[in-house]
């Protein structure tokens, strides 16, 4: 399994992951253009994609959903009420409905529920071929019944979004704050830190951290939190990774 993270920020969220059996995009926030930009980067050619999984349905994840599946005419995975949300600004005549786990060729697909500000969000641990994949954005929590589930992965791509003091003293008016540190807002770098110190094991090959905020984060801030947070169990990762907005990750394999 290999994945790359497209583009990870306020102003658009996409990653690509790969079997060999299988391609996948993660969310498309950012342009058809700018998505077919980057796969083709990588070699990958955008008819290719055999589907595109959502985490949930603001603009920032789904912006360039429209003309990419009127191109390429790829079916898009999504919960119904996701469905309820997009059906009535995207026109949608090639999807499947998903209601837990389910498997696309050789790629398990297993749903985490989020908690976030819409309908319905959905994070995802993928396996295939032995490898553990851990994907998870936009999110005020991460609810324990999945803990056990997701320790000792491969490799983790999480949310690390915003400073608590950065956001604190910012420019944000104060309802859009208490909705970021809200249970259905986004998780902060302590949040991030504490929960990948507790999940990463002897297994584990490294982690990205994604979706942080340009108002409200700076990649030291989240780097120095996860670092401080592994160091108190007497954990180390081989890699850690900072996702950008407008630069893709290398392409990884776990």
């Amino acid at each position: 399994m290999k994945f790359s993270v497209l583009a990870s920020g306020s102003r658009g969220n996409s990653s690509y992951i790969e079997t060999p059996h299988v391609r996948i995009l993660v969310d498309l926030g950012i342009s058809c253009a700018k998505t077919c930009q980057k796969l083709k980067s990588m070699e990958v050619e955008p008819d290719s994609i055999h589907g595109i999984l959502l985490t949930h349905t603001h603009v920032d994840h789904v912006n360039g959903l429209r003309v990419f599946m009127k191109k390429y005419h790829t079916k898009l995975y999504l919960t119904k009420l996701m469905y309820d949300e997009l059906s009535g600004m995207i026109e949608l005549d090639n999807y499947q409905l998903i209601d837990g786990d389910f498997t696309l060729e050789d790629l398990n697909v297993h749903v985490i529920k989020t908690s976030h500000d819409v309908a319905d969000s959905n994070g995802y641990l993928f396996e295939a071929s032995g490898k553990t994949l851990v994907y998870i954005t936009d999110t005020g929590y991460i609810n324990v019944k999945y803990h056990k589930e997701l320790s000792n992965k491969n490799y983790y791509i999480m949310e690390s979004n915003h400073d608590v003091e950065l956001l604190m003293n910012g420019k944000y008016p104060y309802h859009l704050k208490q909705r970021i540190l809200s249970d259905l807002g986004h998780l902060s770098n302590k949040d991030s830190s504490y929960y990948l110190s507790k999940f990463i094991g002897e297994n584990t090959q490294g982690v990205v951290l994604i979706h942080l905020s340009e108002e409200n984060n700076e990649e030291n801030l989240a780097l120095e939190s996860l670092e401080h947070a592994l160091s108190k169990r007497n954990k180390q990762l081989k890699q850690i990774m900072i996702s950008k907005q407008n630069e893709r990750t290398e392409l990884v394999e776990v």
